[in-house]
């Protein structure tokens, strides 16, 4: 259970109907959407990559084994996350690191263990988002991120983003098999993609919840080819650095960035005054305008 307010009168949401304060937090408990989180959510989704075979390569227990283990340190930091009053750096990140590499494991079962057809877990995946994001806008009438403020939006935005994990690594590996572009053609194919998502956004209004949540598909696959061309062998059209090195190489990077944020707090939204030391910096925050 997280905290909540302790309010007990309905506040109407331009997002929503609306919510009993009661059950309303009074912060977002996701980060800002700004480049540290596409640099840190590509970086994440590179580690998902190359920490789900490293761990299934030296650990010894198998990919159903490392799957039942990530599984488990997932839920526990997920339990975490929940019982925060308000969005942490670390938590939030280690949450997605975790999800990256769960996210991976799902589509390496269906695909290695049971032998389901990449065209299939994709299809499957598709669908099961799709009905993640239909249940969710219908239970609260927006699909947005900056209201990350209830127990059941957050439940459907870390659904959400355990379905984008599974669907980027099945799309992205069909595309790349497919295509057989290589890793590095490949990781520029789903940066032009990306990319093409964000000129449609900025320059022909497509909806930014929606350029939001392909864009964060999309760089599944995009951190994924960049975690194969630096890891695999030079035989195999990749650098040769290995997954060792790779994954202990994106993790510094990713843990410079977060505590670089938990210190700056440069992806905060909303900051409660009992966070914000003195009155001063108290005053320079409420009068900063909204990003």
């Amino acid at each position: 259970m997280t905290n909540e307010t302790s309010e007990i009168s309905a506040v109407p949401s331009a997002d929503g109907p609306a919510v009993p304060e009661r059950h309303r937090l009074r912060w977002n408990k996701v980060p800002e959407v700004t480049v540290y989180f596409w640099i840190i959510k590509v970086l994440c989704t590179t580690v998902g990559e190359t920490a789900a075979d490293l761990l299934n390569e030296k650990a010894g227990l198998g990919l159903t084994g490392v799957s039942v283990l990530m599984s488990a340190l997932l839920a526990v930091v997920l339990v975490v996350q929940f019982r925060t009053r308000t969005y942490r750096a670390g938590v939030y990140w280690l949450a997605v690191a975790l999800i990256s590499v769960v996210g991976t494991l799902i589509s390496d079962n269906l695909t290695d263990n049971l032998g389901v057809p990449l065209e299939t877990s994709t299809t499957v995946f598709a669908i099961v988002l799709a009905v993640v994001f239909v249940v969710w806008y219908r239970r609260e009438r927006t699909l947005s991120i900056h209201h990350i403020d209830t127990t059941g939006r957050e439940s459907f935005y870390w659904l959400s983003v355990l379905f984008t994990f599974a669907l980027g690594t099945a799309a992205g590996d069909l595309v790349s098999e497919r295509m057989n572009l290589g890793y590095w053609l490949s990781a520029v194919l789903f940066a032009l993609a990306i990319a093409a998502v964000a000129i449609a956004h900025f320059a022909l209004g497509l909806d930014a919840v929606w350029s939001f949540w392909i864009a964060y598909v999309l760089t599944r696959p995009l951190g994924a080819s960049i975690g194969d061309y630096l890891s695999q062998p030079t035989g195999d059209g990749g650098l040769g650095l290995g997954t060792v090195i790779t994954s202990a190489l994106f993790l510094a990077v990713i843990l410079g960035l977060v505590v670089y944020l938990g210190v700056t707090r440069k992806d905060v939204s909303n900051v409660s005054e009992k966070e914000v030391t003195g009155p001063g910096r108290a005053a320079r925050h409420a009068a900063r305008p909204a990003r």
